[in-house]
This record gives C-alpha cells, sequence and structure tokens, in this order.
C-alpha cells in the first residue's frame, strides 16, 4: 500500500470555508488563526484537551450528543434523542409522550432505560501501527480479521480499567486508527421532558424545515454508585459529579454572531469514490425513500386508531418517519447541487494529478481496484439490502438470542463484535421491557410488507432459508406469521431473560417457534455477513491509496482536510446566519413565539399547549426578552457543520458558553452528509432563552434553572 503526504491528519489551512469541516479536537490548534478571525476568543490548545472544559462536559448517548450543565450530573440533550426514553415510561394512562415530566426532586427521576448510557470521552490515541502490523499482507478476509483481532486486543487491554468503554476508530477509511477511552455512566434517569407539543411541536411537518418554533430539548440525569463508580440503576445510587459543566449563556445572540458546536457526529460521506455518489443519488436513496414509506404505511395502517398500540410504536414510527424525510431531503439536496457530476470532475482532476506523481502507478492500480470491489457489491444489493433491514422487534430479540448462543462457544476475543463478554449488559437491556414497544399484530403486519419486497427480488436473489420459513407467495407466508406469533413466549420478559441466562445448548434446544424461526435464517445472516466482511477487507486494504491520493490532491490546492465523521468527538465553527435557498426567498436566522402563536391551528401537530399560549400572551419574558427583536427567541440559524449524530450537540458561543442545543438541518442542507454547499448548509438549534424561559415561566422547573446558575425569573 502506497500513499502520499501522510500522516493524513496533518492539515493546511486554506481555501476551506471557515464554516465547513468536522475538526478532531487534535486538528483545532492548527486552525487557531481561522478559530480567530471567525471571531473565537478562547485559546484552540484548550479545545483539544478533552479533559478539560468545555470537551470533558461533552457526551455522546451512543447515537446523540449531550453535555453536563451542572455539577449534579445535570444533562442536556434533545427531546427526539430522549424519545425512546420518554415513551418507554408512558403509558395511555400516564402518556409522557403528550404531556411531558417534571420531577420536582431526585427521588422523582426515572430510569431512562437499561440501555440508556452517557459516554464521557477521556483519552484518544493513535494506534495505527498495533492495528495494521499484522494485516500488511493479506487482503479481502484475512485482512479484516487481522484489523478486527488487533481493535479487539487494544480494546480488551483498554478496558481493563473497570467503568470505561473503549472502541477503535477508523480515520480516512483504514488509513489511520486511535483508540477512543470513555466513561461508560450506565445509570440515566429521565428528569424534565416538555409537553410533546413544544418538544415535537410541528412534528413531520416542520422536520427539517424552517422557519422553526419546537422546544427540541430534555433533560437526563447521569448516577454512580455511592463509591462514584459507574453502575447499573439502584435506588441507593448518587448523581454523578463531572469534572466540568457547561455555563449557560444569558446574553443575546444576533446574526452574524460566533458560534460553535462540539459533539458526534454519526456517519459522513464526502471522501467516497465518484461511483458511490452516482448508486447513492440513482439508486440507494430513491430505493429507502419507498421502502421506508411503504413501512410506515403498514404500520399505520395494522395501528390503525388503538390507542395502546400507538403509544407501544410510537419511538419506532418516529424514527421511521425521520429517515423517510431525511432521505428524501438527501436526495433532493444531492440532485440540487449536482452532486454526482461535481464530485466526478473533482475525482477526474484528482486522477489527473495522480497521473504526474512518480508514484502514481501502484496507487492508480488500487484505486482502480477499489472500483472493481465497489462494482460487484452492486450485483446483490437490492437482496443484501433486504436482509439487513429483516428485523423487526421482537424477531431481532430471537435473532439476538441465537447469536449470543453461537458466540458464547467461542473464547471471548473471538467473537463477533456486539457479542462479547463486554457487550452483554447492553444486550440484557435491549431485551429487557421490549414488550413495552411490541405487539404481535403489529409485528406481523411489518413483516408481511417486508415479504411482499422480498418476494419482488430478483428470481437469483432469493434466499433459502426465508422461503422455507415463510413459503413462496403470500398465503403462505400468512399461515407462517400465524402459528410463529400465536405460540411464541419471547414475548414476555422473563422468557428473554431466561433464555439470554441459559446456556448455548439450552438456547439452540428451545422449541418457541420463533427461536426456532430464528435459527433457520441465522446461516443466511452469516452467510451475508462473511461476505460483507471479506469486502470491508478489501476495503480498508485499498482506500488508503484513494485518499492518499485526495489528500494530496487536496493539500496541492492549499485546502484543509478533516476526516469524514465516525462518531467521534469533532468540533465545527461558524457564526449566527440568514438563509436565502430560492430565488426571492430570505429567512431570517431567528424566530421568535410569535410563530408558535401563527402557526397554531389546535390540531396535532400544531397543537401549542394551553399553558403555553397562555403564557406567550401574558407577555412575562423577563431576562430571556430579545429587545432588539422585541420578543422572546424560540430557534435560531447557523451555518455549522453538522449531521446525524449530532443531535442535542451544545452549540457554543465566542467564550465557550452554552446558547444552543443543535437538533436538526434545514431541507436543503440534509444532504451535507455527502456533499458541503455553503449556499444552502444550516444547523437549526433550540435557543437557550426559551429552554430557560419555559422553565421559568410556561412548564416551570425553577430547580433546574437553580441548579444551572440561573435566574429563576
Amino acid at each position: 500500500m502506497r500513499m502520499i503526504l501522510f500522516p493524513l491528519l496533518c492539515l493546511v489551512a486554506g481555501a476551506a470555508s471557515a464554516d465547513e469541516g468536522m475538526w478532531l479536537p487534535s486538528q483545532l490548534p492548527d486552525i487557531a488563526p481561522q478559530l480567530r478571525e471567525a471571531g473565537f476568543k478562547g485559546r484552540a490548545a484548550g479545545l483539544a484537551d478533552l479533559t478539560r472544559a468545555p470537551m470533558n462536559a461533552v457526551v455522546s448517548l451512543g447515537g446523540c450528543t449531550a453535555s453536563f450543565v451542572s455539577p449534579q450530573g445535570l444533562v442536556l440533550t434533545n427531546h427526539h434523542c430522549a424519545y425512546g426514553a420518554i415513551q418507554l415510561n408512558s403509558t395511555p394512562q400516564t402518556n409522557l409522550i403528550a404531556d411531558g415530566f417534571i420531577a420536582a426532586t431526585l427521588a422523582g427521576e426515572v430510569s431512562a432505560g437499561p440501555a440508556a448510557r452517557v459516554y464521557v470521552t477521556v483519552a484518544f490515541d493513535r494506534i495505527t501501527e498495533r492495528i495494521l502490523a499484522d494485516a500488511r499482507g493479506k487482503s479481502g478476509r484475512a485482512y479484516f480479521d487481522a484489523v478486527d483481532t488487533a481493535s479487539k486486543d487494544a480494546v480488551a487491554e483498554c478496558e481493563r480499567d473497570a467503568g470505561h468503554r473503549c472502541s477503535v476508530a477508523n480515520m480516512h477509511y483504514g488509513s489511520e486508527f486511535h483508540l477512543v477511552k470513555q466513561l461508560e455512566l450506565r445509570d440515566v434517569r429521565l428528569v424534565y421532558a416538555p409537553p410533546g407539543a413544544i418538544g415535537n411541536y410541528g412534528d413531520d411537518i416542520d422536520n427539517f424545515m424552517w422557519p422553526r418554533h419546537v422546544g427540541d430539548f430534555t433533560f437526563y440525569r447521569a448516577y454512580v454508585g455511592r463509591d462514584g463508580k459507574p453502575a447499573a440503576f439502584a435506588a441507593d445510587n448518587v448523581p454523578y459529579v463531572p469534572p466540568a459543566h457547561l455555563q449557560v449563556s444569558t446574553d443575546a445572540v444576533a446574526a452574524g454572531d460566533f458560534a460553535m458546536v462540539a459533539g458526534y457526529p454519526g456517519t459522513t460521506f464526502r471522501h467516497r469514490t465518484a461511483s458511490e455518489f452516482g448508486q447513492q443519488v440513482e439508486w440507494q436513496l430513491p430505493a429507502r425513500v419507498d421502502n421506508t414509506g411503504g413501512l410506515i404505511a403498514a404500520l399505520e395502517t395494522a395501528i390503525g386508531g388503538d390507542a395502546e398500540q400507538r403509544v407501544l410504536y410510537a419511538s419506532t414510527l418516529q424514527g421511521f418517519k425521520n429517515t423517510l424525510k431525511r432521505a428524501q431531503g438527501e436526495l433532493d439536496g444531492l440532485r440540487r447541487s449536482d452532486a454526482v457530476r461535481v464530485r466526478g470532475e473533482d475525482e477526474a482532476l484528482m486522477l489527473a494529478w495522480l497521473s504526474n506523481r512518480p508514484d502514481a502507478a501502484p496507487m492508480t492500480a488500487e484505486i482502480h481496484a477499489v472500483e472493481t470491489v465497489l462494482a460487484a457489491a452492486r450485483q446483490t444489493r437490492e437482496r443484501d439490502q433486504w436482509l439487513a433491514g429483516a428485523r423487526p422487534l421482537l424477531m431481532a430479540s430471537a435473532l439476538n438470542l441465537q447469536r449470543l448462543a453461537l458466540e458464547r462457544r467461542k473464547p471471548d476475543g473471538q467473537r463477533q463484535t456486539g457479542y462479547q463478554q463486554r457487550d452483554e449488559a447492553l444486550l440484557e437491556g435491549g431485551l429487557k421491557q421490549v414488550q413495552r414497544r411490541y405487539h404481535p399484530d403489529v409485528e406481523k403486519a411489518w413483516w408481511r410488507y417486508l415479504l411482499t419486497r422480498y418476494r419482488a427480488l430478483p428470481a437469483d436473489q432469493r434466499i433459502a432459508e426465508v422461503d422455507a420459513l415463510f413459503g413462496v407467495d403470500a398465503a403462505q407466508a400468512d399461515r407462517a406469521l400465524d402459528a410463529l406469533y400465536a405460540n411464541t413466549r419471547l414475548g414476555i420478559e422473563a422468557e428473554r431473560l431466561r433464555l439470554f441466562a441459559a446456556s448455548p445448548d439450552d438456547v439452540v434446544a428451545s422449541t418457541d417457534p420463533l427461536m426456532e424461526a430464528a435459527a433457520t435464517l441465522l446461516p443466511a445472516l452469516l452467510r451475508h455477513e462473511d461476505a460483507e466482511k471479506t469486502r470491508a477487507g478489501e476495503l480498508l486494504r485499498l482506500r488508503p491509496a484513494y485518499m492518499g491520493a485526495l489528500i494530496g490532491y487536496r493539500t496541492s490546492q492549499g485546502r484543509a482536510v478533516y476526516p469524514d465523521a465516525n462518531s467521534t468527538l469533532r468540533v465545527s465553527y461558524g457564526r449566527i446566519a440568514p438563509l436565502a435557498p430560492r430565488d426571492a426567498v430570505t429567512y431570517a436566522p431567528l424566530t421568535t413565539v410569535d410563530g408558535i402563536v401563527e402557526k397554531h391551528s389546535g390540531v396535532t401537530p400544531f397543537d401549542a399547549p394551553k399553558p403555553l399560549l397562555d403564557a406567550i400572551a401574558r407577555g412575562d419574558f423577563g431576562s430571556t426578552f430579545d429587545r432588539a427583536l422585541d420578543a422572546q427567541t424560540v430557534n435560531f440559524l447557523t451555518n455549522l457543520d453538522t449531521t446525524g449524530g449530532n443531535s442535542g450537540s451544545p452549540v457554543l458561543d465566542a467564550r465557550g458558553r452554552l446558547i444552543g442545543l443543535n437538533f436538526d438541518s434545514n431541507w436543503e442542507a440534509v444532504s451535507a452528509s455527502w456533499m458541503f454547499d455553503p449556499r444552502y448548509k444550516r444547523a437549526i438549534h433550540v435557543d437557550m432563552r426559551y429552554l430557560r424561559w419555559l422553565l421559568a415561566k410556561a412548564y416551570p422547573a425553577p430547580h433546574l434553572l437553580t441548579e444551572m446558575g440561573l435566574p429563576a425569573e
């Protein structure tokens, strides 16, 4: 493998727009001049230190971001990030989704669920040589296994420090690897959630849209054992004392002000090949829109007007609706930015630049080999996508139990990631309370939809195990589903936990129909997994050549380089900014409570609750009132570079104080996970002044304001 102009995480400050880039904290000292020019008043070197504020106050929830905002472990994140915990604690009679939740005391705080976690990053170390030492000279599955084994060894060594969760982060697609060490807080409790008509005002209609008027925030609290160490939920646990917490700003914000977001963005694809851009626009996104839209319709029809089922599937449907709208927005955005053509022309220029290098031939050969691997994957993409998504909730539990039994027969270091001893607490947590999100009639409808799509696959992509289990037509599938769900006991929590604790032999011997069905399907999943690992190993081996050429080319242009996002801690910076998405259309960067009243129709999702409308009518805004706008603000826009996973990220001002809470992107910018277009990219945030006002006046929780060191007015 040949590389040029490495190490890859070096960068050249230059032509990149100041608002583009999801920077590793360790990169920030290198762009200190740009940060200062943008308006940052602190020290860039301070942002690079993960053991100091503000970075050590920014935490991951394992899919969303959050931050500590008090010395007593109070955690602030989005309402939609906490939606699963809110739903888990809801019933038709006590509906926290609709009515909200306020714990007046610590004793009133309720568990966010057995799988809820808060992860605090404490170390981020480069270990590339260790990970690749045994992989060199290998290819395909052997290359993957060498990297996987080295990664597991590094993680196991790291986790000897009890109470920590470790992982290996792949930077620049196999070019560099870092060991991430995080404190794992396992007792997370719900403290405050506004009513759904505030936390989700506008719901799917307003999702990804501007202007917005939503109080998308929730408070958790992290707890530890009485010895101060991470522990599972227990009544006598005590609030975690974080090493630092963010200070909430009480200043006004306005267009042009510096803003910075710190968080754990999930995945971006900006350094993917031109052919992958083409696949995303021409097949993947249209297929996702079609599949997800059909599934939502099938579930909605099955649920109908059943109030109990509506609560059970609230979180699931919310997630699918977000996926659908995001996919459609991403597709529209990539087409609007002409991303396939732009990326293709850029790649052609990169390859032309590379051809003039003395080491071009071997790198070019590896780049062509990447395309061969990708082309092979496209041959079975419909089948592979279906198989990866065929996991309705109770069947997913059965598959996890069967896979765990299989993996438990191996030494721990040889188990599949996700099924090692370190993962068993999370697996057990996932098996608990499944019945709070499951109904057999709805799951059967889910399967019927999946099987309709399956039967539409090309004949050469059909799967023998699926045909054996569900037959080859709809009538056979219906009979099979009725038999599976009429007689299974997996809907009972005690039975799932019994099988979790059972020996591998006892699990395999289970005669529960869903367990037997999972055993039937497992060989197909293992074949698919083997093919995926072989492909992944080749791409891990080959992609560094592409990245070497891309980074070399970017550097020759004087352009900055940052790694694609991969759920590691990142920082983006820019300004509060308006948006002009179309001809003659310009949006101001701040919204006010006047917009809540204007949108209010009394009909979901624009059914603002009466206490909120009454508080607005009283006009008692106090210190949160924006005198320049002569109004109480709600949300604001920035040009910050964000993507999925940044939900709940703190938005900081020039002095590192908390001014907002990231929760969304605008419709025109959903495609930024693939292509950053500064004309359209905006991030949407809850103004902390709106949060403070709600806690003071509309849905009061003055004790939380006091805890955060804020006036309870």
